[in-house]
């Protein structure tokens, strides 16, 4: 009975691990009346200092050790001894969907937004998807689209870490652009972008 009853409470236990991953919530696809974010854009503040404290967020929140992402996998060698290499990494790779740069030029169409990070790293959010999105092996999560006037982008990882972009124009020459990481145990670290109109 007491072997039944551990059983029920390891299944139970599961059950509610698989059920604790979070599930994003579409955003709209409607863009609000006279909302278009096209344009040209400088980042305002030293392009590698915002770098640096992207870096920063994300070594604060993914719990990943570079050195484990980057080491070979695991091998056999002639006398069937396995080798030492990668190991299945716990913590979060959503940040691989990040791109930033120190000029960003913003396509607005009909259907989503085009964003090309210094003429060359292009990213397509179309309104109001719920889809899997894919970075080499990292696969994810994303809902994109409207809350009131700014447009939101939300991306989450397979261990639950979650990267969320929100774009807004301050005034008709200023963008901001909001990124927060969230790591799988809701520690937050946000950074704020501002862009200036150059086109």
């Amino acid at each position: 009975m007491r072997c039944g009853r551990t059983a029920l409470y390891l299944f139970a236990s599961v059950l509610c691990a698989c059920a604790a991953r979070e599930i994003l919530i579409p955003k709209s696809g409607a863009t609000p009346a006279d909302m278009d974010l096209s344009g040209t854009w400088r980042l305002r503040k030293d392009a590698s200092a915002g770098q640096r404290r992207i870096n920063e967020a994300i070594r604060r929140t993914d719990s990943v050790d570079d050195r484990v992402i980057l080491r070979p996998p695991a091998r056999q060698n002639e006398r069937g001894r396995v080798t030492p290499g990668s190991r299945r990494n716990p913590g979060g790779l959503v940040h691989v969907f990040l791109e930033s740069g120190a000029t960003l030029k913003i396509t607005q169409t009909a259907d989503g937004l085009f964003l090309s990070f210094d003429r060359a790293v292009v990213v397509e959010y179309r309104f109001g998807e719920n889809r899997e999105v894919q970075v080499g092996p990292v696969v994810a999560d994303r809902v994109s689209g409207w809350e009131g006037g700014e447009y939101v982008a939300e991306t989450l990882d397979q261990n639950n870490m979650k990267l969320t972009e929100r774009f807004a124009l301050v005034n008709r020459h200023t963008l901001r652009r909001t990124i927060v990481f969230r790591s799988k145990n809701d520690d937050e670290e946000t950074i704020v972008q501002t862009f200036d109109r150059v086109g």
